[in-house]
């Protein structure tokens, strides 16, 4: 069997799970990872963050695993990885250094046949796809995708479904999300003045553009949706509080029924949740929106807030895996240009 020839560019937390994803399934080959890292270190990582359960060592400059075997490579900017010398099939950055369309070219220009992101881009590219709200709209064509974020993921679900339901008016939410790898431990200067804080100690208010993306997948939400993050001390496990101003009167039943529903016809990406979770509880899970059915709160009027978990790092590596093999197949059955 041909397997999906993968160069990676950069090795923080979402591409370390794709890679171990992606050695576990068999399909795939992570042929060269471009970081700054050496290789010994980044080969540690995989093993630690299992605790010693995926087996890795180094030869050299590459990473050897069960199914694989990955050469290791200085990093540096778009375009300087000639990845036409590796005839990969995907490149995946995984940076957050390097998200615009611009970037993003510099690696076709450079051999690669499609990049994603492990985040939200900077500016428009040619696909943003979201599983369970419009991943049936990938095409050939398609160069430079993201698969968003995991907010953009969980608030784009949570819309879409409320939305084709029952009508939403207006939309506000409040992302609580464990801290991230650009952050301090301690303080210090940083990009904006509450970036500049320790994220060991606060709970820190960040600028979020999930917003302008849910408007852009939502062209007819246009105007009508807000949001904040808010970072938190924990490493993992993140929440979205969405606030929902509705056309009409939804009762509890109504949510209730409509996320059981969308539960069963999306498996792997939706689940509800039964019992009074929190955080720690959601680490480790596939799913892009786990629906907390205790939290949900309905006013007498027409406004309902939802609260619903998610692993960051996790839930975004899974969804990467499943484009990937979506556009495979997709290249296998020559569909829509």
């Amino acid at each position: 069997m041909e397997k999906i020839k993968i160069g990676l560019k950069g090795f923080g937390e979402i591409p370390r799970h794709l890679y171990r994803l992606f050695d576990e399934d068999g399909r795939f080959d992570v042929v060269v990872i471009s970081e700054y890292g050496r290789a010994d270190i980044l080969s540690y990582l995989l093993r630690m963050e299992t605790k010693g359960e995926f087996e890795a060592h180094t030869e050299d400059n590459f990473i050897i695993t069960r199914n694989m075997k990955s050469r290791v490579i200085p990093g540096g900017d778009p375009g300087t990885t000639p990845w036409d010398m590796f005839d990969v099939d995907f490149v995946i950055d995984g940076t957050w250094d390097f998200r615009s369309n611009a970037d993003m070219q510099k690696h076709i220009d450079a051999g690669a046949k499609r990049v994603l992101l492990t985040s939200v881009p900077t500016d428009v590219i040619d696909r943003i796809v979201i599983k369970g709200v419009n991943d049936d709209s990938i095409s050939l064509s398609d160069q430079k995708i993201s698969a968003g974020s995991a907010t953009l993921n969980a608030a784009a679900l949570m819309l879409k479904l409320l939305n084709d339901s029952f009508g939403v008016e207006y939309a506000g939410f409040t992302a609580v999300h464990s801290y991230t790898s650009d952050q301090s431990l301690r303080d210090k200067a940083n990009v904006d003045f509450r970036r500049s804080r320790s994220a060991a100690e606060n709970i820190i208010p960040l600028h979020t553009v999930m917003p302008r993306w849910l408007q852009y997948l939502f062209p007819e939400m246009e105007n009508t949706i807000e949001g904040t993050i808010m970072n938190v001390p924990v490493p993992n496990g993140s929440m979205l509080d969405l606030t929902t101003g509705m056309k009409a009167r939804v009762s509890a039943d109504d949510v209730l029924h409509l996320m059981n529903e969308s539960a069963a016809k999306y498996p792997g990406i939706i689940q509800v949740a039964d019992d009074p979770i929190v955080s720690t509880d959601v680490i480790g899970k596939p799913y892009s929106l786990i629906f907390d059915k205790q939290a949900l709160m309905v006013s007498p009027g027409k406004m309902l807030k939802t609260i619903s978990w998610y692993h960051s790092a996790l839930s975004v590596a899974l969804r990467l895996k499943e484009i990937i093999l979506a556009y495979h197949e997709l290249e296998k059955k020559g569909g829509n240009k």
